[in-house]
């Protein structure tokens, strides 16, 4: 004859109740390790990258579930009054809720994973890629968002009072919602900005920007404020609505490519046909010239110098910087060893009688300014 289990936990109940736990938990662990297997199996049959995040993100969210559930079904088994079995099942309602909506934040994060890998970032052509990405991580952070509220409401509507007074809850929302509206003006006017930034994009992630007269890149866009990193390393944090109200320089709008100039400054019995070739080899000899455009011109001349102009493309705005400086340093190196005479230089004049004529120049090297 077959006993009901209720017979067990009437004659053993603390037996029965933690050997109840002790399943609940086992066939969790176990739902888990076929689960990991399964995904395993396919990451090396199938698409490897997808089952990977899977396994990864969902490695310890599915732990909490699968015993809630059991449990749940399980409670009326347990010999005890009517009024601690349903505050028991309410508890593991509550569990049920937060597991599920961690599973769900996990999944955003495999959906995260996977166009991010569509849209890679690391080619030197990534204005679609990064323009993507912006959109993908700040639509993430909404649906966290939302889960956590859709989450929340259905734990408070768990509750009977909460359900029993929703009438006067929901009458009261409204002047409630004025209010908090007032109060949280500085942070919804930073969500709305940042909603208005993640679609009609002007900044991206890993855009090179100039703000605060700082130089860096776009490292996060967050709900209400977005992080800088300086060239220094350092991390300059604004409020996001700082890229829709105040004026701003992005280098990579439209495209990663960048134009570099280097300024020289001579003197005018500098020959420009041998600096001209020079510069040339020098473009040709490095793989930070992306080969696009070059440029050598006298762009100015004073009374002291003539001023020639270095343009070159590159990539992107850090590679310029480093092309900039290789050339600056490869010209300076060329004239100081074949043309040294043509350095900046003062020109004096003296009288036949010894006396000295108002000088015309200040003696010394060019400071190789640039504009």
């Amino acid at each position: 004859m077959k006993l009901h289990p209720e017979y067990y936990f009437a004659t053993y109940p603390l037996i029965a109740t933690l050997s109840l736990i002790a399943i609940a938990f086992f066939v969790g662990m176990m739902f888990r390790f076929v689960l990991s297997g399964v995904l395993k199996f396919n990451a090396r049959r199938g698409d490897r990258f997808l089952f990977e995040s899977l396994q990864k993100h969902l490695k310890g969210s599915i732990l909490l579930f699968i015993p809630c559930i059991i449990l749940h079904a399980c409670a009326g088994w347990l010999v005890l009054s009517a009024d601690k079995i349903a505050l028991i099942r309410q508890i593991l309602q509550i569990l049920i809720v937060v597991s599920i909506s961690l599973i769900v934040i996990r999944l955003t994060h495999v959906v995260e994973d996977v166009l991010f890998k569509r849209y890679d970032i690391s080619m030197a052509d990534n204005l679609k890629a990064r323009k993507a990405r912006t959109q993908i991580m700040y639509v993430k952070k909404i649906a966290i968002v939302v889960i956590v509220v859709i989450a929340s409401a259905m734990i408070l509507l768990s509750f009977d009072s909460v359900r029993q007074y929703g009438t006067t809850i929901l009458t009261g929302a409204g002047v409630a919602g004025i209010i908090i509206g007032f109060a949280l003006q500085k942070t919804l006017s930073n969500l709305f900005a940042g909603i208005q930034i993640a679609f009609t994009q002007p900044i991206k992630i890993d855009d090179a920007v100039v703000v605060e007269g700082e130089w860096g890149w776009i490292e996060e866009i967050n709900l209400t404020y977005v992080v800088v990193r300086i060239w220094d390393m350092r991390r300059l944090i604004l409020p996001i609505t700082y890229f829709t109200e105040n004026s701003f320089q992005n280098w990579t709008r439209s495209t990663a490519q960048i134009l570099g100039s280097v300024f020289l400054y001579t003197d005018y019995t500098m020959p420009l046909e041998p600096l001209r070739r020079h510069f040339d080899h020098i473009l040709e000899q490095t793989d930070m010239w992306d080969g696009e455009a070059k440029a050598f011109q006298v762009s100015d001349c004073s009374d002291h110098t003539m001023t020639i102009r270095l343009l070159m493309t590159a990539k992107n705005s850090p590679v310029a910087w480093d092309l900039r400086c290789y050339v600056r340093e490869e010209m300076i190196r060329f004239v100081q060893h074949n043309y040294p005479h043509c350095l900046p230089k003062t020109r004096a004049e003296l009288s036949r009688d010894g006396e000295q004529a108002d000088p015309m120049e200040t003696l010394g090297p060019s400071a190789n300014r640039e504009a």
